[in-house]
């Protein structure tokens, strides 16, 4: 397992495709030939809406100093007073932060096998598609589900986390 034209997927990739298979995700994940670090550059790689990529951004709990992550829709704005009613008081997340907490750097973050548990929140915005795309743990990496897959993949609710549209 692991081997994709005979190149060994990265560790973080590798952990995502057995989290993805312990729970019977019909797709696994696949390597893009450029680095997908933003949700446009994955967009235009897959051929598909930039609102189909499902971000995820980490932030930092002040309470408890526990990751929060905020699945959303590429094309969306996470409302930092909106997940912080929900969760509590929020600060930054830094990269050794988000790579501590969730075993993944920054452009490869994927919603789903992270090192040590996460507060999860799903964006209600991402339902407005069939089909989506996240980081599968590496900048090149990706995994096709729906919207509703993150629901039992992440254990997460749905809530409404960003901005409105302008």
């Amino acid at each position: 397992m692991g081997e994709r034209g005979g190149h060994a997927l990265p560790e973080g990739v590798q952990r995502v495709a057995a989290a993805l298979q312990e729970k019977n995700h019909p797709h696994s994940p696949v390597m893009l030939d450029g680095a997908a670090r933003t949700a446009q550059q994955a967009a235009d790689a897959l051929g598909i809406a930039v609102g189909q990529i499902a971000k995820s951004i980490i932030f930092r709990r002040l309470a408890d100093d526990v990751a929060v992550l905020v699945v959303t829709s590429g094309d969306r704005r996470v409302d930092e007073a909106k997940v912080a009613a929900l969760v509590g008081p929020l600060g930054r997340a830094n990269a050794a932060f988000v790579k501590e907490r969730t075993g993944f750097s920054i452009g490869g973050v994927s919603p789903i096998a992270h090192a040590t548990p996460s507060v999860t929140l799903i964006d209600q915005d991402l339902f407005r598609f069939d089909e989506v795309w996240a980081a599968a743990g590496h900048p090149h990496g990706v995994f096709k589900l729906a919207p509703q897959d993150l629901l039992t993949l992440a254990n997460a609710p749905v809530a409404d986390v960003v901005e409105v549209p302008a």
